[in-house]
């Protein structure tokens, strides 16, 4: 496929793309540099935050809510005006958010990790009208997730156990049972990191060291592997006019090569869905 660097910005950590189907733009963060991206047309915009930021989900067009190493906020794009909606682990200062997503109701799941990368010292959660619950913990590196196009279960995944998790929701998003084992990529050496579904309920996973985006079906096959120039690929996400548009940010090492960090743009086979808008 024709892979294609969409913005050149070097991320040291790459994460947390999201296209705004009201703007028409995508956003994403990076996490170790604590910033802010959004590229609208041939502009890259950026906000400097003082805290670690690594995940995002829309409210309305000047609106997002924002994760941080210490809580949950709203954003106000126009003015730079933040709004604390609910602290995260904010009496915890070894750890920061990791990946987050809205969720078909509107909330949204986000997990958090130890800032120095060291073990189950995070947990994932999800904040729901005006709640934030804990989920599942001890976490060590939270990420993968998603939700079933039907809304009957979600995905996640704690990267070093290399399993992606699928958990059946209840009428109202909760977890209604415990976790099964979707996908093992042990035998493959793979490191899941994030994950989106498309139109038609694949996962795509992108695969920390491996340089990929892999697609697999509902029932776990594999059905296609899009190679990209980054190593540390982390998040995909899709956008564009139509949807189209398979975009992937990635993380930059010492010895990674010159694309290391860049976020990609890819003509996907499949249509993505728009993320959902998150209800306050």
């Amino acid at each position: 496929m024709n892979v294609s660097v969409y913005d050149p910005t070097p991320c040291t950590l790459g994460e947390g793309p999201l296209w705004h189907p009201g703007l028409n733009c995508l956003f994403w963060f990076d996490i170790v540099g604590k910033r802010m991206y959004q590229r609208q047309g041939d502009t890259t915009r950026q906000w400097q935050f003082d805290d670690y930021v690594s995940a995002a989900g829309w409210i309305d067009d000047d609106n997002l809510l924002i994760a941080s190493a210490t809580r949950l906020f709203q954003f106000t794009l126009s003015t730079g005006d933040e709004k604390t909606i609910t602290p995260l682990e904010a009496d915890t200062p070894t750890t920061r958010s990791n990946d987050g997503r809205a969720d078909p109701w509107g909330g949204f799941w986000i997990g958090t990790m130890n800032v120095d990368g060291s073990r189950e010292g995070g947990a994932i959660y999800r904040f729901y009208k005006g709640e934030l619950r804990q989920l599942y913990a001890p976490i060590s590196t939270p990420n993968a997730m998603c939700f079933a196009l039907d809304g009957t279960h979600a995905y996640f995944t704690d990267t070093p156990t290399r399993i992606v998790q699928k958990v059946a929701l209840d009428d109202d998003g909760w977890p209604a049972a415990d976790p099964e084992p979707f996908l093992d990529l042990n035998d493959q050496g793979l490191k899941p990191d994030g994950a989106v579904i498309d139109a038609d309920g694949n996962l795509w996973l992108a695969c920390w060291g491996a340089a990929q985006v892999i697609c697999f079906a509902p029932d776990g096959r594999q059905i296609r592997a899009i190679d990209l120039p980054a190593a540390q690929t982390t998040c995909p996400a899709f956008g564009g006019p139509d949807m189209q548009t398979l975009f992937c940010t990635s993380a930059a090492r010492d010895d990674d090569g010159p694309a290391a960090g860049q976020t990609f743009a890819v003509p996907a086979p499949t249509k993505g869905r728009a993320e959902p808008q998150i209800k306050l």
